[in-house]
Protein backbone atom coordinates (compact mmCIF):
# COMPACT_ATOMS: atom_id res chain seq x y z
CA UNK A 1 0.00 0.00 0.00
CA UNK A 2 2.82 2.35 0.87
CA UNK A 3 4.40 1.63 -2.48
CA UNK A 4 1.18 2.56 -4.26
CA UNK A 5 0.89 5.83 -2.34
CA UNK A 6 4.52 6.61 -3.08
CA UNK A 7 4.01 6.01 -6.80
CA UNK A 8 0.95 8.28 -6.84
CA UNK A 9 2.80 11.11 -5.06
CA UNK A 10 5.84 10.81 -7.33
CA UNK A 11 3.61 10.78 -10.43
CA UNK A 12 1.75 13.87 -9.23
CA UNK A 13 4.97 15.79 -8.55
CA UNK A 14 6.38 14.73 -11.93
CA UNK A 15 3.24 15.99 -13.63
CA UNK A 16 3.58 19.37 -11.91
CA UNK A 17 7.22 19.55 -12.94
CA UNK A 18 6.37 18.67 -16.55
CA UNK A 19 3.64 21.29 -16.67
CA UNK A 20 6.01 23.92 -15.27
CA UNK A 21 8.70 23.01 -17.79
CA UNK A 22 6.19 23.13 -20.67
CA UNK A 23 4.98 26.58 -19.60
CA UNK A 24 8.54 27.91 -19.51
CA UNK A 25 9.36 26.46 -22.93
CA UNK A 26 6.09 27.77 -24.32
CA UNK A 27 6.88 31.28 -23.09
CA UNK A 28 10.32 31.07 -24.67
CA UNK A 29 8.82 29.87 -27.93
CA UNK A 30 6.28 32.70 -27.97
CA UNK A 31 9.00 35.26 -27.36
CA UNK A 32 11.07 34.21 -30.38
CA UNK A 33 12.12 36.96 -32.78
CA UNK A 34 11.03 35.19 -35.95
CA UNK A 35 9.33 37.62 -38.34
CA UNK A 36 7.03 36.46 -41.09
CA UNK A 37 5.03 38.01 -43.89
CA UNK A 38 1.30 37.34 -43.71
CA UNK A 39 -1.39 37.78 -46.29
CA UNK A 40 -4.06 39.89 -44.66
CA UNK A 41 -7.28 38.05 -45.38
CA UNK A 42 -9.27 36.43 -42.57
CA UNK A 43 -9.76 32.67 -43.08
CA UNK A 44 -10.89 31.69 -39.61
CA UNK A 45 -13.54 28.98 -39.43
CA UNK A 46 -16.12 31.20 -37.77
CA UNK A 47 -19.83 30.78 -38.36
CA UNK A 48 -21.07 32.07 -41.70
CA UNK A 49 -22.98 35.13 -40.55
CA UNK A 50 -24.17 38.19 -42.42
CA UNK A 51 -21.74 40.88 -41.32
CA UNK A 52 -22.87 44.36 -42.34
CA UNK A 53 -21.37 47.77 -42.65
CA UNK A 54 -22.77 49.95 -39.89
CA UNK A 55 -20.41 52.88 -40.10
CA UNK A 56 -20.48 53.92 -43.75
CA UNK A 57 -20.80 57.64 -44.36
CA UNK A 58 -24.27 58.18 -45.82
CA UNK A 59 -23.37 61.61 -47.16
CA UNK A 60 -21.16 60.17 -49.87
CA UNK A 61 -23.33 58.10 -52.20
CA UNK A 62 -21.53 58.52 -55.53
CA UNK A 63 -18.26 59.83 -56.96
CA UNK A 64 -19.78 63.22 -57.80
CA UNK A 65 -20.15 63.91 -54.08
CA UNK A 66 -16.43 63.54 -53.37
CA UNK A 67 -14.57 66.46 -51.87
CA UNK A 68 -12.14 68.10 -54.27
CA UNK A 69 -8.56 67.03 -53.42
CA UNK A 70 -7.05 70.51 -53.77
CA UNK A 71 -5.13 71.71 -50.72
CA UNK A 72 -6.22 68.93 -48.35
CA UNK A 73 -4.09 69.22 -45.20
CA UNK A 74 -3.63 65.65 -44.00
CA UNK A 75 -1.71 66.82 -40.95
CA UNK A 76 -4.86 68.45 -39.59
CA UNK A 77 -7.72 66.29 -40.81
CA UNK A 78 -8.26 62.88 -42.46
CA UNK A 79 -12.04 63.25 -42.57
CA UNK A 80 -12.21 64.37 -46.20
CA UNK A 81 -9.97 61.54 -47.44
CA UNK A 82 -12.08 59.05 -45.48
CA UNK A 83 -15.32 60.39 -46.93
CA UNK A 84 -13.90 60.20 -50.43
CA UNK A 85 -12.90 56.53 -50.10
CA UNK A 86 -14.80 54.48 -47.50
CA UNK A 87 -17.96 54.10 -49.56
CA UNK A 88 -15.88 52.61 -52.39
CA UNK A 89 -14.51 49.76 -50.26
CA UNK A 90 -16.58 46.58 -49.93
CA UNK A 91 -16.65 43.59 -47.61
CA UNK A 92 -15.95 40.19 -49.23
CA UNK A 93 -17.01 36.84 -47.76
CA UNK A 94 -15.93 33.49 -49.20
CA UNK A 95 -16.93 29.90 -48.58
CA UNK A 96 -14.88 26.90 -49.69
CA UNK A 97 -15.28 23.18 -49.10
CA UNK A 98 -18.24 20.83 -49.52
CA UNK A 99 -21.77 21.90 -48.87
CA UNK A 100 -23.32 21.27 -45.46
CA UNK A 101 -24.37 17.67 -45.04
CA UNK A 102 -22.42 16.39 -48.04
CA UNK A 103 -19.72 14.66 -45.99
CA UNK A 104 -19.75 11.12 -44.66
CA UNK A 105 -20.13 9.84 -41.11
CA UNK A 106 -16.37 10.22 -40.54
CA UNK A 107 -16.87 14.02 -40.65
CA UNK A 108 -18.50 13.77 -37.23
CA UNK A 109 -15.34 12.28 -35.74
CA UNK A 110 -12.50 13.97 -37.60
CA UNK A 111 -12.54 17.75 -37.34
CA UNK A 112 -11.92 19.58 -40.63
CA UNK A 113 -12.91 16.71 -42.90
CA UNK A 114 -15.75 17.80 -45.13
CA UNK A 115 -16.25 21.08 -43.26
CA UNK A 116 -16.65 24.48 -44.85
CA UNK A 117 -13.98 27.15 -44.57
CA UNK A 118 -15.23 30.70 -44.31
CA UNK A 119 -12.97 33.64 -45.14
CA UNK A 120 -13.31 37.36 -45.41
CA UNK A 121 -11.46 40.28 -46.87
CA UNK A 122 -11.91 43.59 -48.61
CA UNK A 123 -12.36 44.86 -52.14
CA UNK A 124 -12.43 48.16 -53.99
CA UNK A 125 -15.12 49.30 -56.42
CA UNK A 126 -13.17 49.89 -59.63
CA UNK A 127 -16.05 50.90 -61.91
CA UNK A 128 -19.67 52.03 -61.59
CA UNK A 129 -20.95 48.92 -63.37
CA UNK A 130 -19.75 46.46 -60.74
CA UNK A 131 -16.10 45.53 -61.30
CA UNK A 132 -14.36 44.93 -57.95
CA UNK A 133 -10.60 44.59 -57.43
CA UNK A 134 -9.25 42.52 -54.55
CA UNK A 135 -6.35 40.18 -53.74
CA UNK A 136 -6.11 36.80 -55.43
CA UNK A 137 -5.47 35.11 -52.08
CA UNK A 138 -8.79 36.47 -50.73
CA UNK A 139 -10.86 34.51 -53.25
CA UNK A 140 -8.50 31.68 -54.22
CA UNK A 141 -10.30 28.30 -54.19
CA UNK A 142 -13.56 29.90 -53.05
CA UNK A 143 -16.75 28.19 -54.18
CA UNK A 144 -19.03 31.03 -53.08
CA UNK A 145 -18.05 34.71 -53.15
CA UNK A 146 -20.30 37.40 -51.71
CA UNK A 147 -19.68 41.14 -51.90
CA UNK A 148 -21.44 43.36 -49.37
CA UNK A 149 -21.83 47.08 -49.99
CA UNK A 150 -23.92 49.31 -47.74
CA UNK A 151 -25.46 46.20 -46.13
CA UNK A 152 -26.59 44.88 -49.53
CA UNK A 153 -25.15 41.43 -50.45
CA UNK A 154 -24.27 40.60 -54.07
CA UNK A 155 -23.21 37.29 -55.56
CA UNK A 156 -19.86 37.80 -57.28
CA UNK A 157 -18.27 36.03 -60.23
CA UNK A 158 -14.54 35.87 -60.93
CA UNK A 159 -13.53 37.75 -64.09
CA UNK A 160 -9.84 36.93 -63.83
CA UNK A 161 -6.92 36.45 -61.48
CA UNK A 162 -3.21 37.26 -61.60
CA UNK A 163 -1.17 35.34 -58.99
CA UNK A 164 2.01 37.13 -60.11
CA UNK A 165 0.69 40.37 -58.56
CA UNK A 166 -1.81 38.76 -56.14
CA UNK A 167 -4.70 40.62 -57.77
CA UNK A 168 -8.16 39.47 -58.83
CA UNK A 169 -11.19 41.08 -60.48
CA UNK A 170 -14.77 40.26 -59.47
CA UNK A 171 -18.05 41.32 -61.05
CA UNK A 172 -21.36 42.00 -59.34
CA UNK A 173 -24.64 42.90 -61.03
CA UNK A 174 -25.15 46.50 -59.93
CA UNK A 175 -25.22 49.97 -61.45
CA UNK A 176 -24.13 53.46 -60.43
CA UNK A 177 -21.76 52.20 -57.74
CA UNK A 178 -19.41 54.73 -56.08
CA UNK A 179 -16.19 53.76 -57.87
CA UNK A 180 -13.03 55.01 -56.23
CA UNK A 181 -10.96 57.85 -57.67
CA UNK A 182 -7.67 56.54 -59.09
CA UNK A 183 -4.45 58.26 -58.06
CA UNK A 184 -0.82 57.65 -59.03
CA UNK A 185 1.68 55.47 -57.21
CA UNK A 186 4.51 56.90 -59.32
CA UNK A 187 3.86 60.34 -57.85
CA UNK A 188 3.46 58.98 -54.32
CA UNK A 189 6.36 60.15 -52.16
CA UNK A 190 8.06 58.47 -49.22
CA UNK A 191 6.86 60.30 -46.09
CA UNK A 192 3.47 61.15 -47.62
CA UNK A 193 0.35 60.52 -45.52
CA UNK A 194 -1.85 57.59 -46.55
CA UNK A 195 -4.96 55.84 -45.22
CA UNK A 196 -5.66 52.10 -45.21
CA UNK A 197 -9.38 51.39 -45.72
CA UNK A 198 -10.79 47.91 -45.22
CA UNK A 199 -12.49 45.39 -42.97
CA UNK A 200 -9.96 44.06 -40.42
CA UNK A 201 -11.31 41.38 -38.08
CA UNK A 202 -14.71 41.81 -39.82
CA UNK A 203 -14.92 45.40 -38.57
CA UNK A 204 -16.31 46.99 -41.71
CA UNK A 205 -15.26 50.41 -43.01
CA UNK A 206 -12.21 50.78 -40.78
CA UNK A 207 -9.75 53.57 -41.58
CA UNK A 208 -6.18 53.78 -40.25
CA UNK A 209 -3.56 56.44 -40.99
CA UNK A 210 0.18 56.35 -41.53
CA UNK A 211 2.88 57.39 -43.94
CA UNK A 212 4.60 55.80 -46.92
CA UNK A 213 7.66 54.20 -45.31
CA UNK A 214 9.30 53.00 -48.52
CA UNK A 215 8.56 52.12 -52.15
CA UNK A 216 9.68 49.28 -54.39
CA UNK A 217 9.85 46.70 -51.60
CA UNK A 218 10.50 43.09 -52.61
CA UNK A 219 9.43 40.78 -49.76
CA UNK A 220 9.35 37.38 -51.54
CA UNK A 221 5.78 36.57 -50.56
CA UNK A 222 4.42 35.73 -54.03
CA UNK A 223 5.03 32.11 -55.02
CA UNK A 224 3.81 32.27 -58.62
CA UNK A 225 5.93 32.13 -61.76
CA UNK A 226 7.40 35.54 -62.71
CA UNK A 227 6.09 37.45 -59.66
CA UNK A 228 6.05 41.24 -59.67
CA UNK A 229 6.98 42.53 -56.23
CA UNK A 230 7.43 46.27 -55.90
CA UNK A 231 5.27 46.98 -52.87
CA UNK A 232 4.45 50.29 -51.21
CA UNK A 233 5.46 49.97 -47.56
CA UNK A 234 3.35 51.84 -45.01
CA UNK A 235 2.98 52.06 -41.25
CA UNK A 236 -0.79 52.56 -41.50
CA UNK A 237 -2.21 49.72 -39.41
CA UNK A 238 -3.21 46.73 -41.58
CA UNK A 239 -4.66 43.56 -40.05
CA UNK A 240 -6.32 40.28 -41.12
CA UNK A 241 -9.35 41.21 -43.21
CA UNK A 242 -7.63 44.23 -44.79
CA UNK A 243 -6.50 42.19 -47.80
CA UNK A 244 -7.83 43.68 -51.02
CA UNK A 245 -8.71 46.97 -49.36
CA UNK A 246 -7.66 50.44 -50.44
CA UNK A 247 -4.54 52.40 -49.66
CA UNK A 248 -5.45 56.01 -50.44
CA UNK A 249 -3.66 59.35 -50.40
CA UNK A 250 -4.77 62.49 -48.55
CA UNK A 251 -7.28 63.20 -51.31
CA UNK A 252 -8.92 59.78 -50.92
CA UNK A 253 -7.52 58.59 -54.27
CA UNK A 254 -6.49 54.95 -54.65
CA UNK A 255 -2.70 54.52 -54.62
CA UNK A 256 -2.47 50.82 -53.75
CA UNK A 257 -4.23 47.57 -52.85
CA UNK A 258 -3.35 46.36 -49.33
CA UNK A 259 -1.87 42.87 -49.47
CA UNK A 260 0.46 41.78 -46.65
CA UNK A 261 2.00 42.62 -43.28
CA UNK A 262 5.34 41.96 -41.62
CA UNK A 263 4.57 40.41 -38.25
CA UNK A 264 5.71 37.95 -35.60
CA UNK A 265 2.15 37.13 -34.58
CA UNK A 266 -0.01 37.39 -37.71
CA UNK A 267 -1.46 40.72 -36.57
CA UNK A 268 -0.21 44.22 -37.33
CA UNK A 269 3.25 44.91 -35.89
CA UNK A 270 4.54 47.95 -37.72
CA UNK A 271 4.56 47.59 -41.49
CA UNK A 272 2.06 46.77 -44.22
CA UNK A 273 2.53 46.35 -47.96
CA UNK A 274 0.33 47.35 -50.90
CA UNK A 275 0.43 46.70 -54.65
CA UNK A 276 1.02 50.08 -56.40
CA UNK A 277 -2.04 51.38 -58.23
CA UNK A 278 -0.14 51.91 -61.48
CA UNK A 279 0.44 48.14 -61.57
CA UNK A 280 -3.16 47.55 -60.48
CA UNK A 281 -4.57 49.60 -63.39
CA UNK A 282 -2.70 47.59 -66.04
CA UNK A 283 -3.59 44.23 -64.49
CA UNK A 284 -7.25 45.04 -63.88
CA UNK A 285 -7.82 46.58 -67.32
CA UNK A 286 -6.25 43.52 -68.98
CA UNK A 287 -8.31 41.09 -66.92
CA UNK A 288 -11.53 42.93 -67.76
CA UNK A 289 -10.72 43.15 -71.48
CA UNK A 290 -8.98 39.83 -72.10
CA UNK A 291 -9.46 37.67 -69.00
CA UNK A 292 -5.67 37.35 -68.87
CA UNK A 293 -2.89 39.82 -68.09
CA UNK A 294 -0.92 40.73 -71.21
CA UNK A 295 2.44 40.53 -69.48
CA UNK A 296 5.43 41.86 -71.39
CA UNK A 297 8.75 40.02 -71.26
CA UNK A 298 12.20 41.44 -71.87
CA UNK A 299 13.74 38.02 -72.52
CA UNK A 300 16.17 38.25 -69.63
CA UNK A 301 16.33 38.28 -65.83
CA UNK A 302 18.15 40.75 -63.61
CA UNK A 303 19.65 40.86 -60.13
CA UNK A 304 20.52 43.77 -57.89
CA UNK A 305 24.03 45.18 -58.26
CA UNK A 306 25.90 44.62 -54.99
CA UNK A 307 29.49 45.65 -54.19
CA UNK A 308 30.58 42.01 -54.58
CA UNK A 309 28.96 41.64 -58.00
CA UNK A 310 30.29 45.03 -59.10
CA UNK A 311 33.81 43.91 -58.21
CA UNK A 312 33.35 40.62 -60.06
CA UNK A 313 32.18 42.22 -63.32
CA UNK A 314 34.41 45.30 -63.00
CA UNK A 315 31.61 47.88 -62.70
CA UNK A 316 32.79 51.37 -61.76
CA UNK A 317 29.71 52.14 -59.57
CA UNK A 318 26.55 50.55 -58.14
CA UNK A 319 23.97 52.14 -60.43
CA UNK A 320 21.59 49.84 -62.31
CA UNK A 321 20.74 46.12 -62.31
CA UNK A 322 22.71 43.26 -63.85
CA UNK A 323 21.49 40.83 -66.51
CA UNK A 324 21.90 37.39 -64.94
CA UNK A 325 20.02 35.18 -67.44
CA UNK A 326 19.33 35.54 -71.17
CA UNK A 327 16.42 33.58 -72.64
CA UNK A 328 17.34 31.69 -75.77
CA UNK A 329 15.59 33.17 -78.80
CA UNK A 330 14.14 35.99 -76.69
CA UNK A 331 14.12 39.71 -77.39
CA UNK A 332 17.23 40.43 -75.29
CA UNK A 333 19.28 37.77 -77.06
CA UNK A 334 18.16 38.93 -80.50
CA UNK A 335 19.20 42.49 -79.63
CA UNK A 336 22.65 41.19 -78.56
CA UNK A 337 22.33 41.83 -74.83
CA UNK A 338 24.74 39.76 -72.76
CA UNK A 339 24.98 38.44 -69.22
CA UNK A 340 26.74 41.05 -67.13
CA UNK A 341 25.24 44.03 -68.99
CA UNK A 342 24.00 46.66 -66.54
CA UNK A 343 20.56 48.18 -67.21
CA UNK A 344 20.55 51.85 -66.18
CA UNK A 345 17.33 53.30 -67.65
CA UNK A 346 14.07 52.21 -69.29
CA UNK A 347 12.42 54.94 -71.35
CA UNK A 348 14.31 57.58 -69.42
CA UNK A 349 13.44 56.22 -65.94
CA UNK A 350 16.35 55.30 -63.67
CA UNK A 351 16.50 51.61 -62.71
CA UNK A 352 18.45 50.73 -59.56
CA UNK A 353 16.73 47.64 -58.17
CA UNK A 354 15.20 44.44 -59.49
CA UNK A 355 11.79 45.51 -58.18
CA UNK A 356 12.02 48.81 -60.10
CA UNK A 357 12.93 46.89 -63.27
CA UNK A 358 9.96 44.51 -62.91
CA UNK A 359 7.54 47.30 -61.99
CA UNK A 360 8.60 49.34 -65.01
CA UNK A 361 8.07 46.40 -67.38
CA UNK A 362 4.65 45.71 -65.82
CA UNK A 363 3.31 48.96 -67.34
CA UNK A 364 3.90 47.69 -70.89
CA UNK A 365 2.23 45.14 -73.16
CA UNK A 366 3.67 42.69 -75.70
CA UNK A 367 4.55 44.52 -78.90
CA UNK A 368 5.52 47.74 -77.11
CA UNK A 369 8.96 49.16 -77.88
CA UNK A 370 11.15 50.47 -75.08
CA UNK A 371 14.49 52.24 -75.06
CA UNK A 372 17.18 50.73 -72.85
CA UNK A 373 20.23 52.58 -71.59
CA UNK A 374 22.78 50.04 -70.44
CA UNK A 375 26.45 49.72 -69.63
CA UNK A 376 28.93 47.13 -70.91
CA UNK A 377 32.58 47.27 -69.91
CA UNK A 378 31.77 50.64 -68.28
CA UNK A 379 30.72 52.07 -71.63
CA UNK A 380 27.20 53.55 -71.95
CA UNK A 381 25.01 52.24 -74.79
CA UNK A 382 21.41 52.81 -75.93
CA UNK A 383 19.22 50.28 -77.70
CA UNK A 384 15.52 49.82 -78.50
CA UNK A 385 13.82 46.49 -77.95
CA UNK A 386 10.36 45.08 -78.67
CA UNK A 387 8.74 43.30 -75.73
CA UNK A 388 7.05 39.91 -76.25
CA UNK A 389 4.46 37.73 -74.55
CA UNK A 390 5.08 34.44 -72.75
CA UNK A 391 4.95 32.51 -76.04
CA UNK A 392 7.62 34.69 -77.62
CA UNK A 393 5.24 36.61 -79.92
CA UNK A 394 3.62 40.04 -79.79
CA UNK A 395 -0.03 38.97 -80.08
CA UNK A 396 -2.83 38.83 -77.52
CA UNK A 397 -2.64 35.87 -75.16
CA UNK A 398 -5.72 34.22 -73.65
CA UNK A 399 -5.51 31.61 -70.93
CA UNK A 400 -6.92 28.31 -72.15
CA UNK A 401 -7.70 25.41 -69.85
CA UNK A 402 -8.58 21.93 -71.02
CA UNK A 403 -11.06 20.37 -68.62
CA UNK A 404 -11.53 16.62 -68.35
CA UNK A 405 -14.75 15.79 -66.49
CA UNK A 406 -13.90 12.09 -66.59
CA UNK A 407 -10.58 12.68 -64.81
CA UNK A 408 -11.75 15.60 -62.66
CA UNK A 409 -8.88 17.94 -63.58
CA UNK A 410 -7.98 21.01 -65.64
CA UNK A 411 -4.76 21.08 -67.69
CA UNK A 412 -2.90 23.93 -69.39
CA UNK A 413 0.08 24.15 -71.74
CA UNK A 414 3.33 25.40 -70.23
CA UNK A 415 4.30 28.69 -71.96
CA UNK A 416 7.48 28.91 -74.02
CA UNK A 417 9.29 31.32 -71.71
CA UNK A 418 8.81 28.93 -68.80
CA UNK A 419 9.81 25.89 -70.85
CA UNK A 420 13.05 27.67 -71.76
CA UNK A 421 13.79 28.35 -68.10
CA UNK A 422 13.15 24.72 -67.16
CA UNK A 423 15.10 23.38 -70.13
CA UNK A 424 12.19 21.40 -71.60
CA UNK A 425 10.66 21.38 -75.08
CA UNK A 426 7.15 20.34 -74.06
CA UNK A 427 4.92 19.79 -71.06
CA UNK A 428 1.42 20.20 -69.66
CA UNK A 429 0.68 21.69 -66.24
CA UNK A 430 -1.89 20.36 -63.77
CA UNK A 431 -3.89 23.56 -63.27
CA UNK A 432 -6.84 22.58 -61.09
CA UNK A 433 -7.70 19.28 -59.39
CA UNK A 434 -11.39 18.63 -58.72
CA UNK A 435 -13.23 15.63 -57.36
CA UNK A 436 -12.60 12.55 -59.47
CA UNK A 437 -10.06 10.00 -60.61
CA UNK A 438 -7.07 12.35 -60.86
CA UNK A 439 -7.26 13.34 -57.18
CA UNK A 440 -6.43 9.72 -56.25
CA UNK A 441 -3.11 9.94 -58.10
CA UNK A 442 -1.73 12.27 -55.39
CA UNK A 443 -0.18 14.57 -58.01
CA UNK A 444 -0.13 18.19 -56.83
CA UNK A 445 -1.48 21.21 -58.68
CA UNK A 446 1.33 22.96 -60.56
CA UNK A 447 3.10 19.70 -61.48
CA UNK A 448 4.25 19.70 -65.12
CA UNK A 449 3.79 16.35 -66.89
CA UNK A 450 6.44 15.93 -69.58
CA UNK A 451 5.90 12.27 -70.55
CA UNK A 452 3.84 9.16 -69.86
CA UNK A 453 5.58 5.81 -70.32
CA UNK A 454 8.37 7.75 -72.07
CA UNK A 455 5.98 9.29 -74.60
CA UNK A 456 6.29 13.07 -74.86
CA UNK A 457 3.23 15.06 -73.74
CA UNK A 458 2.79 18.14 -75.94
CA UNK A 459 -0.76 19.35 -75.32
CA UNK A 460 -3.55 18.98 -72.74
CA UNK A 461 -5.97 17.05 -74.92
CA UNK A 462 -3.32 14.45 -75.74
CA UNK A 463 -2.61 14.06 -72.01
CA UNK A 464 -6.28 13.67 -71.10
CA UNK A 465 -6.87 11.11 -73.86
CA UNK A 466 -3.94 8.98 -72.69
CA UNK A 467 -4.96 9.03 -69.02
CA UNK A 468 -8.59 8.24 -69.84
CA UNK A 469 -7.65 5.15 -71.88
CA UNK A 470 -4.38 3.83 -70.45
CA UNK A 471 -4.26 0.55 -68.55
CA UNK A 472 -1.53 -1.45 -66.87
CA UNK A 473 1.76 -0.10 -65.53
CA UNK A 474 2.07 3.67 -65.90
CA UNK A 475 5.01 5.98 -65.33
CA UNK A 476 4.37 9.75 -65.28
CA UNK A 477 7.48 11.95 -65.56
CA UNK A 478 7.55 15.64 -64.84
CA UNK A 479 8.70 18.66 -62.83
CA UNK A 480 7.19 19.96 -59.59
CA UNK A 481 6.56 23.61 -58.63
CA UNK A 482 10.08 23.93 -57.19
CA UNK A 483 11.63 22.86 -60.50
CA UNK A 484 12.63 19.39 -59.25
CA UNK A 485 12.35 16.54 -61.76
CA UNK A 486 10.77 13.26 -60.73
CA UNK A 487 8.20 10.62 -61.63
CA UNK A 488 5.15 8.76 -60.34
CA UNK A 489 4.58 5.06 -60.87
CA UNK A 490 1.10 3.46 -60.93
CA UNK A 491 -0.70 0.34 -62.01
CA UNK A 492 -4.11 1.10 -63.52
Amino acid sequence: MKNIVTVIIVGFLAGLGGAFTFSILNEQSNSSNTEKYYATNDTSNHNYVNYTSESRNKEIDNPSDRIAPNKIDANENFVLASRNSTNSVVFIKTVSGPEYGSGGWLDWFFEGRGTQRVGSGSGVIYSKDGYIVTNNHVIDNAEVIEVIHNKVPYEASVIGTDPSTDLAVLKIEAKDLPNIAIGSSKKLAVGEWVLAVGNPFNLTSTVTAGIVSAKGREINILRSKFPIESFIQTDAAINPGNSGGALVNAAGELVGINTAILSRTGSYAGYGFAVPVDIVKKVVDDLIQYGEVQKAFFGAEVIDLSPEIAETIGADNLSGVVLSYIQRGGSAEEMDFEKGDIILKIDGEDINTKSEFEEMLSYYSPGDKITIVYKRNNKINTRSITLRNREGTTGIIKKELYSSKKLGVDFETVPKIERDQLGIDHGVRVAKIKDGFFRRLDIQEGFIITSINRKAIKNPQQLANILEEIRGKVRIDGINKRGVRGYYSYYF
